[in-house]
């Protein structure tokens, strides 16, 4: 039974101390179609704002991911305090809502500073996914993300198209893949120079984020460059029924930047009623002998409504171009992994993830062609059934404008089937500027798809 507003802001209070450092921010600027007023701002809106922030205060400290194929783990790595975070959590103030709420949030996030509170807010996270948390009514809270964002642009519409020989599936499952792009990075290092500095603010920016999976409300849904897990994205989506798992970066480029908020990496999530946990890997990718930066999350699941086992990969390979042969390296390496995981191919494997390659590269050939027999979602959305759509991420960097295929869903193609898949922004609809925007809060799109299995159950490879 879904708790009130009332209930789930003191919830959220009590449960959430992350959640108690800052509250909305709403961000002047001029837009050519405003969002239709939506209901009234419900109580649980004011905590819900308040997930940005602890900035630093949870930084991991770079952790020993798992390399090892199969090594169970279904908690997030333990987090450490960055250097100097207690001075800039204490340096940054708390926007005042001018009631008792915001004197309350005001209150805790001084309390919050001390060393002691870092200490307990650590213990909280190693122990959270332990707890049993209220739920939170995904309806309600999309609700207040319209609320936020009512003075920004009109939501960009997409809409599913489903393959022209479906026959549907008794069974089907739908996946998210995104890289929502860290916060640290948009504003301090990536430099979209015809994006407004305005349009990448935190506070409005996750609003964004938060509505678009809350609209499509995978049950898997993997994310890129995260580096607001522990304060945004864990509270609130384990509440909305998703189990979650982050790998942090062992180097994560976030940590360069000041102000940073820990850094980013891969996260998993499923809905808890649809999926149960059957093991976790934690993998560290290495290219030939050396560890590298990029890591992977590997979960097998077992599908509560057929019994059937399903293997999910969420992985960010290196990015730049001359860093061709380096991400082979990595792919091979993930691909090593996964046919141990999913015990040389037995169980049905989906790879989600920025994979920084076009399909030209050597990369994305050797996950078309490898033992695993995997292809890539969303090629249902061409006219041939067999081709990439022609761009995943569409940005402007002072090198220039980059308009790139980058990002994929894979699936086990015979045990298998795409039922359908979300269609991608227009040109008209990304406009002159490209990404990000006031109307999109990320330089990549979100893939999504809904997955069904075969008929034939045995029928792998």
């Amino acid at each position: 039974m879904y708790q009130g507003a009332a209930g789930r802001l003191c919830s959220a209070l009590r449960d959430v101390p992350a959640l108690c450092a800052s509250s909305l921010r709403q961000q002047p600027h001029h837009s050519p179609a405003k969002r239709a007023l939506s209901p009234p701002v419900r109580g649980s809106l004011a905590a819900f704002a308040c997930c940005h922030s602890l900035a630093g205060w949870i930084g991991d400290a770079p952790t020993k991911a798992a390399s090892t194929p199969g090594t169970s783990s279904s908690s997030p790595p333990p987090a450490g305090g960055a250097p100097g975070s207690t001075a800039r959590a204490a340096a940054r103030s708390v926007c005042s809502m001018g009631n008792s709420t915001s004197r309350l949030y005001s209150a805790l996030a001084k309390t919050l500073s001390s060393t002691a509170a870092i200490s307990q807010h650590q213990n909280y996270l190693e122990e959270s996914d332990h707890e049993q948390l209220d739920p939170l009514d995904p309806k309600d809270l999309l609700e207040e993300c319209q609320v936020a964002l009512q003075n920004r642009p009109a939501r960009l519409h997409r809409e599913f198209v489903s393959r022209a020989d479906d026959f549907g599936s008794p069974h089907t499952f739908r996946v998210m893949q995104w890289n929502i792009l860290a916060q640290a990075l948009g504003e301090g290092k990536d430099n979209f120079i015809k994006c407004p500095m305005e349009a990448l603010k935190w506070e409005e920016r996750k609003y964004l984020i938060l509505e678009e999976i809350l609209l499509y409300r995978p049950d898997v849904l993997c994310l890129q460059e995260v580096d607001h897990y522990f304060d945004t994205f864990q509270p609130i989506l384990s509440r909305l029924g998703y189990q979650c798992t982050f790998l942090a970066k062992p180097w994560s480029p976030c940590l360069d930047v000041e102000h940073n908020n820990g850094p980013d990496g891969c996260a998993f999530f499923f809905l808890q009623d649809r999926f149960q946990l059957v093991s976790s890997a934690k993998i560290r990718l290495s290219a030939r002998t050396l560890k590298t930066n990029q890591v992977a999350i590997a979960e097998v699941l077992q599908c509560k409504e057929t019994g059937r086992l399903v293997c999910f990969a969420v992985t960010h390979l290196k990015a730049r171009s001359g860093w061709e042969r380096f991400r082979l390296a990595q792919g091979t390496d993930l691909l090593r992994n996964l046919e141990s995981v999913t015990q040389g191919a037995t169980i049905p494997l989906v790879v989600c993830g920025d994979f920084n390659a076009e399909p030209s590269e050597e990369v994305y050939k050797r996950f078309a062609s490898s033992s695993l027999n995997l292809n890539s979602a969303y090629k249902v959305l061409s006219h041939d059934g067999e081709t990439e759509p022609p761009y995943t991420t569409w940005k402007i960097r002072p090198t220039g404008e980059s308009c790139n295929t980058l990002d994929y869903i894979w699936y086990s193609q015979h045990a298998l089937k795409v039922n359908s898949a979300l269609s991608l922004l227009t040109e008209e609809q990304i406009g002159p500027n490209r990404l990000p925007s006031f109307n999109y809060p990320s330089d990549h799109l979100s893939l999504v798809c809904d997955l069904g299995f075969s008929v034939d159950p045995d029928r792998l490879l």
